[in-house]
C-alpha cells in the first residue's frame, strides 16, 4: 500500500561515531524525502564529524576517518538541510529514540534552531515492535521478503525503512490508519518534550520528569522543591535539547 501523505515526509538514517546523543557526531546521513504527489528525491552526505571514528564504529557502518576527511562539515551544511527539513514530517527505524534527537542536536550545535514543532514523527521500529518486535533486518525479511544485505548502509536502511511502512500498512489494515498523524501517534512510546525523552507529558498533560531521583515528578513542583536540581542539569552531559527544554520549563514556572 502506497503511503498516504498530506505534506512531505522524509524517512531518513543516520551512521554516526557512537550512540551518546551528547558526545557523538554525525558521518553519513541519508534521507528519502517523499512529496504528496508521490515523487521522490533520495540523497546522501557524508561528513567530516570533526572527532575520530571509533574503530567499532567503522566496524559497524564501514566509515573511516579517511573516507570523510575531506568532506563538509554538518554546520557546513546546516542552512541547506534546515531548509530540506523543517515542515515536513519525519520518519526512520529507532528515529524517535535516537536518530531525531542526535539530528537535533548537531543542528544546535552548529547554531541553527530548527523548527519541528509541527513535523509529525513516524518510528517504523516501533510500529514493528508493538506487532512483531523484531529488528530492521528481520523487518525486512519479515514484511519485504528481502534480505537487507547492506546494514548500516544509512542508505540502505533507509529504503529498507520506506518499504517495511508500506507493508506494514499492507499487513495490519485492521490496526493502521494510512495517514502520516495516525501512525506518528501509534509508533510513540511516550509523549516526548525534549527529543531524548528526558521530560514527558503525563496521562493529564502535565510537565514529568522522566528520569533519575524525580522521576515521575511534575517539573513545576521540582522548581519549588529544588531550584539547584535544573543548575546541575544545565552544568551535566546532557543534550543541549534537553537543557533548553529544562530552561524554559524552570522560566515558565519560576515566575509563577
Amino acid at each position: 500500500m502506497k503511503l498516504n501523505v498530506k505534506k512531505p515526509i522524509i524517512f531518513f538514517d543516520l551512521e554516526t561515531t557512537g550512540i551518546d546523543i551528547s558526545r557523538d557526531r554525525i558521518v553519513e546521513l541519508c534521507y528519502i524525502r517523499l512529496e504528496p504527489d508521490g515523487t521522490k528525491e533520495e540523497k546522501s552526505m557524508r561528513f567530516n564529524p570533526t572527532i575520530p571514528i571509533p574503530a567499532q564504529a567503522s566496524e559497524v557502518h564501514g566509515i573511516t576517518d579517511a573516507d570523510v576527511k575531506d568532506c563538509p562539515t554538518f554546520k557546513d551544511m546546516a542552512a541547506e538541510l534546515q531548509q530540506k527539513f523543517e515542515g515536513c514530517d519525519l520518519a526512520g527505524f529507532n528515529s524517535n529514540h535516537f536518530d531525531i534527537p542526535l539530528l537535533v542536536e548537531e543542528f544546535l550545535r552548529a547554531g541553527v534552531d530548527i523548527n519541528l514543532k509541527d513535523s509529525r514523527m513516524v518510528d517504523v521500529q516501533n510500529i514493528y515492535h508493538k506487532l512483531e518486535r523484531r529488528t530492521l533486518v528481520a523487518a525486512y525479511q519479515f514484511y519485504c521478503g528481502k534480505d537487507l544485505t547492506d546494514a548500516h548502509s544509512a542508505l540502505a536502511d533507509t529504503r529498507a525503512t520506506y518499504e517495511v511502512l508500506e507493508a506494514q500498512l499492507d499487513k495490519y489494515p485492521n490496526d493502521l490508519e494510512n495517514d502520516v498523524d495516525f501512525l506518528a501517534d501509534y509508533s510513540q512510546r511516550s509523549k516526548n518534550i525534549d527529543f531524548s525523552g528526558r521530560v514527558v507529558y503525563d496521562d493529564n498533560g502535565v510537565e514529568t520528569i522522566n528520569f533519575g531521583k524525580y522521576k515521575g515528578r511534575a517539573i513545576k513542583d521540582v522548581v519549588m522543591r529544588d531550584p539547584g536540581y535544573f543548575s546541575w542539569i544545565q552544568q551535566g552531559d546532557f543534550p543541549l535539547n534537553t537543557k533548553r527544554v529544562f530552561e524554559q520549563l524552570r522560566l515558565k514556572y519560576a515566575k509563577r
